[in-house]
């Protein structure tokens, strides 16, 4: 069996983290490098899926629900205007196989690649 990730760890309390929204399936957090004036992670409870494309074949439901609320979290946190980014695999810069969406906004433009 595989280490829990970081993010499991911050879910059971083990490494503290601020969590600034949580719904019954999934919870968000500041990132600890942020790339933008505001850079949330929204990340699932279950760590059933290491990336986006295995969470929409397996949970479309789950997904869309992840985009929802980094949509409010947008709202919640900046004017609603928001990037959001998946990175898929450690060639695309994942570093945390558990999958998450990095919530990007604030004054962004179009050739900050952000997350």
């Amino acid at each position: 069996m595989s280490e829990p990730s970081v993010f499991t760890r911050i879910l059971e309390g083990e490494i503290p983290a601020e969590i600034v929204a949580e719904t019954p399936n999934a919870f968000v957090i500041r990132d600890i490098a942020p790339q933008a004036p505001v850079h949330l992670l929204v990340i699932p409870k279950t760590a059933q899926y290491r990336t986006v494309v295995e969470l929409a074949e397996g949970d479309p439901a789950l997904l869309a629900e992840i985009v929802a609320l980094a949509g409010r979290m947008a709202r919640e946190h900046a004017d609603g205007d928001f990037r959001l980014v998946f990175n898929t695999g450690p060639n695309a810069g994942q570093t945390v196989f558990h999958v998450h969406a990095h919530v990007l906004a604030g004054n962004l433009d179009e050739k900050s690649t952000g997350a």
